[in-house]
């Protein structure tokens, strides 16, 4: 074997093994690669900055979230089309270095590579053929891997879209309770109706439940993260965010409510999911409430309204501000990354006087000595 042949089957089988990688920790790896070289991490985000931006451009709302809607799927499509393309080429290398034992002979790495594309596919018809041992084994191995490959993609895509709609149906049942965009104000004021008695209880259970299967799912498959909900106004960020300033407004400012034990557990899994999901995402959040006193004491008065025994003492705001400073820097930050519908306290804050810059003032020029 020529020592071009060598480099070709020796490049061949890095490319392979770089593949088999890469495709073992983003699909069949249960659970994040966050410190480890990985296609998705270097390809999606950048891809969804560049889509969200043109997405953006149109002023029509609808235009803009059906495009966004789009990434997710194209995102995959491209992915699982990189994935592909690497392990033809990958195998077209190994075939090149072997070429001397096809019939008729492979003449060159482009012939190599439609003989790798249609074994893999499979699509073989019979115009170039193994005749020797050690073709014969590469052409079985990689036709086996393309049926694997297959089917790999076929259960990826089953089990994104159950994830997806695991995560959703509860996002849609929110509606009801807390509207959409979701509100936590509403969310309380809603649960607090006639009729409503163990309602509120229910939803912390079911969100709890629901923040554990999404950090389970998202920090194995985060292509999930940039699903988006089919439905107007509404954003799993929006939901998750609502429900969480619940549970933050019945702990620190609600005295005597049944569902301060929900609230507790849905907070802490809560937490936990912002937590994790940040790590994966490398955001630097900070622990500041961003909402203001005026909205807190606001959202108070609409509770006491609505019959709760609600507080807005100074003790109440510092518990308050201290539960939200958990979880709010990475809601607001996250809901701007996936350009969420604009939500009551989720979502771009930058217009709250505390978070305005100073604007810079022009020094006055140097007086020039009358002469």
């Amino acid at each position: 074997m020529a020592e071009l042949e060598v480099l070709s089957v020796a490049a061949g089988v890095i490319l392979l093994a770089v593949t088999f990688y890469d495709l073992f920790q983003t699909v069949v790896l249960p659970r994040p690669a966050v410190n480890k070289l990985q296609l998705a991490r270097l390809i999606v985000r950048p891809m969804w900055l560049v889509w969200r931006w043109v997405a953006l451009r149109s002023s029509r709302v609808d235009r803009s979230e059906a495009r966004m809607g789009a990434f997710a799927p194209v995102a995959l499509f491209v992915l699982a089309l990189i994935w592909g393309t690497a392990l033809i080429l990958g195998y077209a290398l190994v075939l090149f270095g072997v070429r001397e034992q096809f019939e008729p002979e492979v003449a060159d790495l482009a012939e190599a590579f439609y003989v790798s594309a249609s074994t893999l596919v499979p699509l073989a018809f019979g115009d170039i053929v193994p005749a020797q041992g050690i073709a014969r084994t590469i052409i079985v191995i990689e036709s086996a891997n393309g049926i694997a490959y297959a089917a790999l993609a076929i259960t990826l895509l089953f089990e994104l879209n159950g994830s997806f709609r695991a995560r959703e149906e509860p996002v849609v049942a929110l509606d009801a309770l807390a509207g959409a965009p979701a509100s936590a104000v509403q969310l309380l004021e809603t649960a607090a109706g006639p009729a409503m008695e163990g309602v509120l209880k229910d939803t912390f259970e079911e969100w709890r439940k629901w923040s554990a299967m999404v950090l389970e799912s998202h920090l194995s498959y985060p292509l999930l993260i940039y699903f988006r909900s089919s439905h107007d106004n509404e954003a799993w960020i929006n939901s998750f965010g609502a429900v969480m300033d619940s549970a933050s407004l019945i702990l620190s400012s609600v005295e005597g409510d049944s569902s301060a034990g929900s609230a507790k557990l849905m907070f802490t899994v809560g937490n936990h999911l912002v937590e994790d999901i940040a790590w994966v995402f490398r955001f630097q959040t900070d622990p500041e409430p961003v909402i203001e006193r005026e909205e807190y004491v606001a959202a108070i008065a609409r509770l006491r309204a609505a019959g709760y025994k609600a507080q807005d003492g100074d003790a109440h705001w510092e518990k308050f501000a201290k539960m939200r400073s958990k979880y709010a820097m990475f809601l607001n930050r996250m809901a701007q990354l996936l350009a969420a519908p604009p939500a009551p306290w989720v979502g771009d804050r930058s217009y709250l006087p505390h978070r305005q810059r100073p604007r810079r003032t022009r020094r006055p020029a140097a007086s020039t000595p009358a002469t």
